[in-house]
């Protein structure tokens, strides 16, 4: 790995263990609710979702009070990239993870979110979330922040396969690879793999590209130390421009790609809302910060704007 690439490694890694800390105080809940609700009313707010929306479909956060990065970090892109053995050990337990995402569905926040953007409350919605798990719900033009693990892209030329293709070949070049495996299926990680043995990892045998055979696959999302695709950041912009204010829904905002979204917001004058269960970088630029759980909190929110009076 050369210098530049150990820079972009080592500024990954400070971003993964970035402690989200208290830095404003605590808001009136009623208040932060109700700054909220006349948001949403006006119409076309932003939102941005992460990843405390699908913990109630059971996938984990990585900065909760059972969040994964307390057991485990995840790959930097440069390792990914310029690690042969690192990203065989990652498609090893992908491979076995991959099962436990494919069981999680929408919930009842992803429903509420698409709710709110069918009636209009909501203008556009951004995910740092890889799950895929809003379009699920019936969301609309959601934009993928950070990508969708549902598929692969070859770092070799460019081609991009269905996951489930990927799945298929896999199973064939592994047979019995999976009955062989017993794994908490609490265990998996935000972004799909689970933790295997050594010679668990060694057994398990690759499959390459099918367009020109190269074994550099790597799901596509945007990993710590990558930088997020120019097309979706232009995207991103198109929706911030149209929008009237932004809601951060379910997100610490460690990491800079989420937390621009807040940056920008305050620059052009916008209100900005955050409703999460505990503290958020973008605390102290919020106008409204609403410390509550994800899924109640929309729920009253929808019932509310479609009430009486809304």
């Amino acid at each position: 790995m050369d210098l530049p690439m150990a820079n972009a490694h080592r500024a990954a890694i400070r971003s993964i263990e970035r402690v989200v800390a208290e830095t404003a105080p605590p808001q009136d809940p009623e208040l932060a609710h109700r700054g909220i609700a006349a948001m949403l009313r006006r119409g076309s707010v932003l939102a941005m979702t992460g990843a405390g929306i699908s913990t109630d479909s059971g996938i984990p956060d990585y900065r909760g009070p059972h969040g994964s990065l307390r057991s485990h970090r995840p790959m930097t892109y440069q390792e990914f990239k310029y690690d042969p053995a690192a990203r065989h050990r990652y498609w090893a337990r992908s491979f076995v993870g991959w099962r436990r995402m494919t069981l999680s569905g929408p919930n009842e926040g992803h429903r509420l979110v698409a709710a709110l953007q069918h009636s209009g409350a909501l203008g556009g919605l951004v995910t740092q979330n890889v799950d895929g798990l809003h379009r699920r719900a019936g969301s609309p033009d959601v934009v993928t922040l950070h990508g969708d693990l549902g598929e692969v892209k070859c770092l070799n030329c460019g081609f991009v396969e269905p996951r489930p293709g990927l799945d298929r070949r896999l199973a064939d070049a592994n047979p019995g690879y999976l009955e062989r495996i017993s794994i908490d299926t609490d265990s998996v990680n935000p972004d799909g793999d689970v933790t295997l043995s050594p010679a668990q990892i060694a057994e398990f045998s690759m499959v390459g590209c099918l367009s020109c055979g190269s074994v550099e696959l790597k799901p596509d999302v945007v990993y710590f130390g990558e930088n997020v695709p120019a097309e979706r950041k232009a995207a991103v912009r198109g929706l911030e421009e149209r929008s009237s204010g932004l809601l951060v829904i379910g997100s610490s905002l460690a990491v800079m790609s989420g937390y621009k979204l807040v940056l920008n917001a305050v620059a052009q004058g916008k209100q900005v809302g955050i409703i999460n269960g505990g503290p958020s970088r973008g605390d102290a630029k919020a106008d409204w910060r609403w410390r509550a759980r994800v899924t109640p909190a929309l729920a009253r929110l929808v019932a509310e704007l479609a009430g009486p009076g809304a």
